[in-house]
């Protein structure tokens, strides 16, 4: 574009102005479907995110994969620096879980400032030219770093960018420092797709919605972008991911609306979102065809496309469990009892079994001491406890609650706290204690050894099997009460294979809970299948008709039927049903 000096100078203020304006009209960025570099345009929520950088210091934003965020924040970023001055020049800096990501973003930031026209008068510097590391003409500097202690060290950003904030490995600590390097003004950009709740993206998220921050939530959405939803149906469905692969068991007429004939940018985003509060679910083909490439897997889709917290990371619980839970089964306690540390939900009926699961911490540390109550018969939580005691207290707390609902106790073991706290149980005479190792059905039988033993379970030595049981029985609806366990199921994730809390969570009421179920269903189910295996195998011997061609001198159930060496002692030599009957108090019947 060949501009005079005062068309420039005009030009140059309006780009200054109008962000959206300088990018569509100046920039290009390749297209893959035509392989070729085509014009940068912006459909609505991405002209909403860049209005958002240029009004707000903190930013984070919420994408769907392919929603160009990446492209047009670099996008946004060159401009930046190529209308920066000499004496306040910009210094960004990208922050990512791996080098070659944050360098991707460095590389399009170069990418754009090289678009920009000659008027604007930027050019390299040749003094740091890298592809992790390149200055401008005017000052201004891109560096691109991993996630590490040093990432800040002798670098002070003025823009401070987090790409696939959600996966970065990193703690509270790392998160502090970087917010600290920004105490003296700048400006901070937090972008990813959701990875279930992880310990810095999700917090941002969670603590913004709150407004217990000053980030500004920039939403997008996959249904909103013209280029993926041209043909845009909601789906009255409950899971959508088997509506595409069970098409045949739905009748098409009585669960869609069609918007495909409605123009992309006049749409009523507004009255969308309403239907999806009746169920409706958004649908297109190219969410299909990404559906596919994704192998219909619900986590990933939750992931990639539907920027959905709950589903998206690599939760233990299943999505539809939880959202099941959440619905159904947590409320509010009907009692709560020691500064709310105990919540109580049901008061113990007469006849029922209950068993009370105990995680022990010392009462100094982060974790805390957590016990749990569950109705067997039931299948229901019925109390809980949360708090920082000594595992002597611990015991004494749940001497109380235990005897009241005549519980069978299960202790952790595995740390050594437990021991305390199951050792201080057995000095306060409380008898009903779990011990590992003890068969179900040979409870009858008198093992001097057992006392011996301590009472208690070994959590990790059976890790795996105990959150098997435990999850298992989530789904198949026992029923969870407590806000604040829901809470901690959220951030339990499969960790290396291994399920465990996310960085900087909690999963102490989780062990409590999942040793009660595991002890439930292996030690009270086992022991009522003898006891039913039993009274089976009796009860065949008191029905039976059949008469024995045996003579016997004597009737005696112990003994096998011996022949007849005396008729003449008065004795019926053929034992009928009413022999049998009279003799049944042997067996305990």
């Amino acid at each position: 574009m060949g501009l005079s000096r005062e068309q420039a100078i005009l030009e140059y203020a309006r780009c200054v102005k109008d962000t959206p304006y300088a990018l569509k009209t100046y920039l290009q960025t390749y297209d893959n479907t035509q392989s070729k570099y085509v014009p940068l345009e912006l459909f609505p929520d991405q002209v909403s995110l860049i209005n958002d950088y240029d009004t707000h210091e903190e930013n984070i934003a919420l994408k769907y994969r392919q929603a160009g965020v990446s492209t047009v924040t670099s996008a946004w970023v060159s401009k930046r620096l190529v209308t920066a001055s000499k004496n306040k020049p910009e210094k960004i800096l990208i922050i990512a879980n791996k080098l070659d990501t944050s360098q991707e973003m460095a590389n399009k930031i170069r990418s754009f400032v090289d678009q920009w026209p000659s008027w604007f008068g930027i050019s390299f510097s040749a003094e740091k030219n890298s592809q992790r590391h390149f200055k401008l003409s005017n000052g201004c500097e891109v560096k691109a770093v991993a996630t590490s202690k040093d990432a800040l060290r002798g670098y002070t950003p003025t823009i401070l960018i987090f790409d696939e904030a959600a996966f970065i490995e990193a703690d509270n600590d790392f998160w502090s420092a970087c917010m600290a390097s920004l105490s003296t003004g700048g400006k901070v950009i937090v972008i990813s797709t959701p990875n279930g709740f992880d310990p810095i993206y999700y917090s941002i998220y969670n603590q913004a919605i709150k407004n217990m921050n000053d980030f500004k939530i920039t939403e997008m959405f996959w249904y909103r972008d013209p280029r993926y939803a041209d043909d845009l149906k909601l789906i009255k469905v409950k899971d959508i991911v088997h509506y595409m692969l069970n098409r045949e068991d739905y009748n098409d007429d009585e669960i869609i609306l069609d918007y495909s004939d409605v123009d992309p940018m006049k749409r009523d985003f507004k009255e969308i979102s309403k239907k999806f509060e009746d169920g409706y679910k958004p649908y297109s083909t190219w969410f299909e065809k990404m559906s596919k490439k994704l192998k219909f897997d619900r986590r990933k889709i939750a992931q990639e496309l539907e920027c959905n917290f709950l589903g998206s990371g690599d939760n233990v619980i299943p999505q539809d469990t939880m959202d099941r839970m959440k619905d159904n089964d947590i409320c509010e306690p009907e009692n709560k009892f020691m500064g709310g540390a105990i919540w109580q939900w049901k008061e113990p009926i007469q006849g029922h079994k209950y068993i009370m699961g105990i995680d022990v911490s010392r009462g100094d540390s982060e974790d805390f001491t957590t016990f749990t109550i569950i109705d067997f018969d039931e299948r229901e939580q019925v109390l809980e406890y949360i708090g920082k005691i000594p595992p002597d207290v611990a015991a004494e707390v749940a001497f109380k609650w235990a005897t009241m609902y005549s519980a069978f106790i299960v202790i952790d073991i595995t740390g050594g706290m437990g021991v305390s706290t199951s050792r201080k149980l057995q000095e306060m005479g409380y008898k009903n204690l779990y011990v590992d190792g003890l068969n179900a059905a040979d409870k009858w039988k008198y093992n001097p050894k057992m006392r011996e033993k301590i009472p208690g379970l070994n959590f990790n030595s059976k890790r795996v099997q105990i959150i098997a049981s435990f999850e298992e029985a989530l789904r198949h609806d026992f029923r969870v009460r407590s806000m604040r366990l829901f809470n901690e199921l959220g951030t339990f994730v499969y960790v290396n294979g291994r399920p465990d809390h996310q960085k900087g969570q909690h999963d102490d009421l989780i062990m409590a809970m999942a040793m009660a179920i595991y002890v439930g269903e292996n030690s009270f189910t086992q022991l009522e299948k003898v006891t039913e295996q039993t009274k089976a195998m009796i009860d065949s011997w008191a029905v039976s008709t059949n008469e024995y061609k045996d003579k016997s001198q004597d009737f005696n159930p112990s003994l096998p039927v011996m022949p007849n060496h005396n008729t003449n002692r008065g004795i019926n030599p053929n034992p009928t049903r009413n022999d049998y009957e009279k003799y049944l108090w042997l067996f305990g019947k």
